[in-house]
């Protein structure tokens, strides 16, 4: 099952349906307080450790002064300082604070030198603006103080939606969050920011996850592992499907190599790669298990699509900037067959975006997957304001999403796929290694062989991102692009139902 997050929007929305369904906030806010006190507990081991308790002004700091209480109760020094007065905390914040038998320090008396555990219980995942410079300066302290920090739903300057810092954020050792992670917790910087991550239940029902998190889970085998056909006993490779990956000319063929032998590998049933003239010889001495066609141009690309059997391409990979590329991709989505898109194909389009959705149109029935990294995404998209200024990672590929029609597949650390009715992902399992030439060459292939198995494609690239980063993390240091297609074999068990054995009837 997919791990569903939500916005801060979607939590206060699941907070109010949860206390109008007769749950009192204050039932929540003691659930929520408690989850913080045990986590912090287990993090200082002995009671004889000093906890200092950090408390805001809204609700974040009435969990925190339940922490406090509770820690209290079972032998720990606590110390609490709030962030403003007493006398201006509101409801259940104001009710925690009254349960809180302790002394009340100001923000600027505590010392957190003598701290073994600080929890910073000060703001909350809503924020919406950069810290006040005093904020910043406390952020600071924290941060070094060699004490180890529990954060309260997210680090303090921790936009919960974006994962954006605001001004400065507290880096925590731990962050628990209730009821779903948010988007802050997997994009970064925000993810580094967070350290370990425990989402607790305090007793909203299951039954709104779905609802509230709008399609947006985090990235991982829930979400498209049922999507990954397994090839019956009696079945045969034209039943698997057949990638086509047009290549570059003479000396920027390897690229286009890359992407078909992770279609392959991915479980494609044939690939052929399109060759200029000039490079048959180059690819032909390369190539084995996958075949090789003269493509000169995109006439003959369409002449080759006749073919009803070539059901899923990739083009970009070195294939070379300019008219010649557009003129490809046109070819190819007027075939209407399903298609990854990447690196020069996209900035064949710079600036552009209309001339690529009418170009690729046709093709978005069968499915169409672009895969920028940020580089890329930014030169496409140089025309579309809304795009640009999107808050996030996550908006912005689901904005892009729309306006193609396409699944857009932002690379990089914390990868975000996004669907054009609106579902997204995030990816959490991505590797440093994998910042290595080719290795988005090969993540294009393994996406288009899933297509080419008649997975859809926000399915197909979901599984495409998940395993590429799987691959990664088996091979670690030492990791060339070459590696990531033959260590699929070990990970797509991971994911796969095992097949079918023959039965005596």
């Amino acid at each position: 099952m997919a791990t569903t997050l939500w916005t801060t929007r979607a939590m206060r929305d699941a907070d109010a349906r949860t206390i109008a369904a007769g749950t009192p906030g204050y039932t929540l806010m003691q659930r929520a307080g408690a989850a913080v006190a045990e986590k912090a507990a287990q993090l200082a081991g002995s009671p004889a450790r000093k906890i200092i308790v950090l408390c805001g002004p809204g609700n974040n700091g009435g969990d925190g002064f339940v922490a406090a209480r509770l820690l209290v109760g079972r032998g720990f020094t606590v110390r609490l300082a709030l962030l403003g007065a007493v006398a201006a905390l509101k409801g259940d914040a104001a009710a925690a604070a009254a349960d809180w038998q302790g002394e009340v320090l100001s923000i600027d008396d505590v010392t957190l030198n003598d701290a073994d555990v600080i929890i910073d219980a000060l703001l909350g995942a809503g924020l919406d603006r950069d810290l006040t410079a005093e904020l910043q300066a406390l952020v600071a302290r924290v941060n070094a103080s060699p004490a180890a920090a529990v954060a309260v739903d997210v680090p303090t300057g921790i936009d919960g939606d974006s994962g954006a810092v605001r001004g400065a954020a507290v880096q925590a050792t731990l962050t628990v969050t209730f009821a779903r992670a948010k988007p802050g917790h997997y994009l970064f910087p925000g993810r580094a920011c967070r350290g370990d991550l425990h989402v607790a239940d305090i007793g909203i029902a299951d039954v709104l996850a779905d609802e509230l998190s709008n399609g947006l889970t985090v990235n991982g085998p829930g979400l498209f592992g049922d999507s990954l056909p397994v090839p019956s006993v009696t079945g045969h490779k034209y039943g698997r499907g057949h990638a086509l990956v047009v290549s570059g000319g003479r000396a920027r063929t390897g690229a286009a190599r890359l992407a078909a032998r992770a279609a392959l590998r991915i479980g494609a049933g044939l690939v052929t790669v399109a060759s200029p003239a000039d490079a048959l010889a180059e690819n032909a001495a390369h190539l084995t298990a996958i075949m090789l066609r003269p493509v000169e141009d995109a006439a003959q690309l369409a002449e080759a699509l006749a073919d009803e059997r070539f059901n899923a391409l990739v083009i970009g990979p070195a294939a070379g900037v300019g008219e010649r590329t557009r003129a490809f991709v046109a070819a190819a989505g007027a075939a209407g067959r399903a298609l990854v898109l990447d690196a020069d194909a996209l900035t064949s389009f710079a600036g552009d975006v209309d001339s690529l959705r009418a170009a690729i149109g046709p093709a978005t029935r069968r499915g169409v997957v672009l895969t920028p990294h940020e580089g890329e995404f930014a030169r496409l998209f140089a025309q579309e304001a809304a795009v640009a200024s999107a808050r996030s990672k996550l908006t912005r590929a689901q904005h892009a999403a729309q306006r193609t029609g396409a699944v857009v597949v932002i690379k990089g650390a914390d990868t975000v796929i996004a669907a054009p009715d609106g579902r997204a992902a995030i990816n959490d399992n991505g590797s440093p290694w994998l910042a290595t030439a080719g290795s988005g060459d090969v993540l294009a292939g393994m996406i288009a062989g899933a297509l080419a198995q008649g997975v859809p494609a926000f399915e197909a690239a979901c599984a495409g991102v998940w395993l590429h980063g799987a691959a990664a993390q088996l091979a670690g240091p030492g990791l060339i692009a070459e590696d990531l297609p033959e260590l699929l074999p070990r990970v797509l068990p991971q994911v796969l139902k095992p097949l079918e054995p023959l039965r005596k009837k």
